[in-house]
C-alpha cells in the first residue's frame, strides 16, 4: 500500500490550498486515511480523518471551520482542502492510514509529504 501527497506550496495568509492523498491498492474502499503536519521543531500532530466507510470525519480544533477532508474512491484519493490559512499551519503535511475516531490514530507508514507554507 503506497500514499502519495501532493498540492503543497507557498500562499499568503488567508488564502487556500488542496492537498491530495492517491493510494493505490486493492480494497481501499473501506480504509480510514488521515492528514497530520509537523512543523519545524515540533513533534507531527494530527489534522483530520475520514471513515473510509460511512464518510464520518474528524478535525483537529486548531483546524475546525477551515479546513474539510474528503474523498474520491473513484480516484483512490483523499483531499484536503484549506482555506483561512495560518502562519502556523506552515508544515510538512502527510496522510497515511488510521484507525478512525477522535484522534485518528495513525498505523500505517510514512511518505515523503508535501510542504506547505503560509508566509506573506
Amino acid at each position: 500500500v503506497q500514499l502519495v501527497e501532493s498540492g503543497g506550496g507557498l500562499v499568503q495568509p488567508g488564502g487556500s490550498l488542496k492537498l491530495s492523498c492517491s493510494f493505490s491498492a486493492l480494497g481501499m474502499d473501506y480504509n480510514n486515511i488521515g492528514w497530520f503536519r509537523q512543523a519545524p521543531g515540533k513533534e507531527r500532530e494530527v489534522v483530520s480523518c475520514i471513515n473510509g466507510r460511512d464518510g464520518a470525519t474528524e478535525y483537529a480544533d486548531s483546524v475546525k471551520g477551515r479546513f474539510t477532508i474528503s474523498r474520491a474512491n473513484a480516484e483512490n484519493t483523499v483531499y484536503l482542502q484549506m482555506n483561512s490559512l495560518k502562519s502556523e499551519d506552515t508544515a510538512t503535511y502527510y496522510c497515511t492510514r488510521v484507525w478512525f475516531g477522535p484522534s485518528c490514530r495513525p498505523f500505517g507508514s510514512w511518505g515523503q509529504g508535501t510542504q506547505v507554507i503560509v508566509s506573506s
